[in-house]
């Protein structure tokens, strides 16, 4: 061996000691980690967006709604074996028979290699990945009941928005406490209406994680020329955007239902934007993560968006209907309604400070008015009538 190969090798050798296997893995483009559903460690080649994985992939699905269908049609629309867990075996053989969900998007027609189940023991032992979709108020109960098919170092992707009105967490609390502390978890967020994920329309999400390789696996795997994944290491980020977009369009819902305008529309949106970055600087999230997909892009889709469930919630109730009468003719739910209330708790519970409520005047309005403390047009005023402030999306 040559003088100069020596001195690279002892070089290389240097970076890798003085880093730590840690950092010479992060470092590395080459080379990516996951855990396999038998809980050993598997290594692969990172691969370009259309290339297929390295070792066989096995999805599963937990939740049977319209989002659990338009992530598990992703997976199988490249050819990847999905199974979707759902609570009816009427909605399984639909799926399985016809292709279709006898309740949700029924003129959609999902790929045959989708197969749906009723039977957890089906399809979470030997899952390679877990994707979780039940809505975050029925999470915990959900995971505890499945908790045992699940081995240890299977990967769990949750597309879950929202904070869980009894324990003031998001959905990476709710899945650490069930599921356990050291399963790799990865957090899906941005704008993606399940019906334009399912008729193959242009989309944009981010996938964040603690473990960056796993993320970058997920993009991977769920990337098309349709659906584009970016990576993340801001989980708090991405969930604090998936919580508050959805209560910002309840606001956006009810000024157009009052007929407030464009104009009123578009402040409130901004504002609230505002709101969403002042609480995730507080929480220790990236600015440019509250701007992003899962921020500020989200916002924009649940705000403007005609599928939105939480801005047709809102403009029904700037119409004049009932929390009741909407709740009673709903069939889907709508995230930011128990969000809202268990925001204000959250944040009344981790943010220092005087007067919180002129912090958030748009999140602490919309609560106000879901519990019936302010009809829809007083709370609206009161916003529009706040003492004046600079226009500072940094304070904390």
């Amino acid at each position: 061996m040559g003088l100069y190969s020596v001195f690279s090798l002892l070089i290389a050798l240097h970076f890798f000691l003085y880093h730590g296997v840690n950092s010479f893995v992060q470092r590395s483009d080459l080379i990516s980690t996951r855990f396999s559903s038998t809980a050993f460690t598997r290594s692969s080649l990172q691969m370009q967006a259309n290339s297929p994985p390295p070792y066989p992939v096995r999805i599963a699905v937990m939740g049977g709604g319209n989002f659990g269908l338009a992530l598990s049609s992703i997976s199988a629309r490249k050819g990847f074996p999905t199974t979707i867990l759902v609570r009816e075996q009427e909605i399984a053989d639909s799926i399985n028979t016809n292709h279709t969900h006898p309740r949700y998007m029924r003129d959609v027609k999902f790929p045959p290699t989708l197969r749906a189940t009723t039977n957890p023991q089906d399809c979470l032992p030997d899952a390679t990945y877990i994707v979780h979709a039940v809505p975050v108020q029925y999470s915990r109960k959900f995971l505890n009941s499945v908790k045992d098919y699940i081995p240890p170092g299977t990967p769990v992707l949750s597309g879950s928005k929202g904070i869980e009105t009894s324990s003031l967490g998001f959905m990476a609390d709710i899945l650490k406490e069930t599921l356990g502390e050291e399963r790799p978890y990865a957090f899906l967020s941005g704008p993606s209406f399940a019906r334009e994920i399912c008729e193959g329309v242009a989309t944009a999400v981010v996938i964040a994680s603690e473990d960056l390789l796993l993320a970058r696996d997920l993009a991977t795997l769920l990337s098309d020329g349709n659906f584009r994944v970016f990576t993340s290491r801001d989980v708090i980020g991405v969930e604090i955007g998936g919580a508050v977009k959805n209560v910002i369009a309840l606001a956006a819902g009810m000024c157009e239902g009052l007929g407030l305008g464009t104009n009123a529309m578009s402040g409130l949106v901004t504002r609230g934007c505002g709101e969403m970055r002042r609480l995730g600087l507080t929480l220790g999230a990236r600015p440019s993560t509250i701007a992003g997909l899962s921020g500020v892009g989200d916002t924009f889709g649940t705000c403007f968006g005609p599928l939105s469930r939480n801005r047709q919630f809102g403009y029904r109730l700037g119409k004049g209907e009932t929390m009741e009468e909407i709740l009673a003719s709903s069939s889907e739910v709508a995230e930011g309604v128990d969000t809202s209330i268990a925001l204000v708790n959250f944040i009344k519970q981790n943010c220092k400070g005087y007067r919180l409520d002129l912090k958030y005047p748009i999140l602490f309005g919309v609560a106000d008015i879901l519990q019936g403390k302010l009809t829809p047009l007083d709370g609206l005023k009161g916003i529009m009538n706040m003492p004046f402030l600079m226009e500072n999306f940094d304070e904390r």
